[in-house]
């Protein structure tokens, strides 16, 4: 049996994404930091369009998106919780019940990047109050991984760049910390 360990604490980020993102960001932005403190880092604007067309009836088209990471890390554990407030905050900015802007919240850890979600799948692991989580990036060999399942926008090179941004910044606030 090993010993139990003290569980390391995370950097929260979230993606959102929408049609004009940037008016958007105006929006969500300050609804996030009265949940979950302040932003530290906004990525540029990253293209979501090219990589499905599944949200343009709801949402429009030339969607795009950016990575958000907050100030103060969290337990993993908040994940769940997490993710049903985002959840309530696209509902709450809905127009006549399509979603303007989506957020997805999932967090940095030192060897791994992970996503809250909705939807069960194979690669999904449940992490309470109806919720599942999945690892979408693993760092190998000093960069993010993607893995099989691993959706397009997160393969990409735009995005994996930001999400090292953002892994340093994870890594100095560990530091920090000691």
């Amino acid at each position: 049996m090993g010993d139990l360990r003290r569980t390391e604490l995370v950097n929260l980020v979230t993606f959102i994404f929408g049609s004009y993102i940037d008016y958007r960001l105006q929006e969500v932005q300050p609804i996030l930091e009265r949940h979950f403190g302040p932003v530290d880092y906004i990525s540029k604007t990253l293209d979501f369009d090219r990589f499905t067309s599944f949200y343009n009836d709801e949402m429009g088209y030339k969607l795009s998106g950016k990575l958000l990471s907050f100030k103060r890390l969290i337990h993993p554990q908040q994940l769940s919780l997490i993710k049903h407030i985002t959840n309530t905050i696209e509902i709450d900015l809905s127009v006549d019940g399509k979603r303007k802007v989506n957020v997805d919240p999932g967090y940095v850890h030192h060897a791994q990047f992970v996503l809250a979600s909705t939807k069960h799948w194979a690669n999904r692991i449940y992490i309470g109050d109806g919720m599942y989580a999945e690892i979408t990036l693993v760092f190998i060999n000093g960069q993010f991984t993607p893995l099989p399942y691993t959706y397009p926008n997160y393969r990409d090179r735009e995005y994996v760049e930001e999400l090292m941004k953002i892994r340093e910044q994870y890594l100095q606030k560990r530091k920090e910390r000691l």
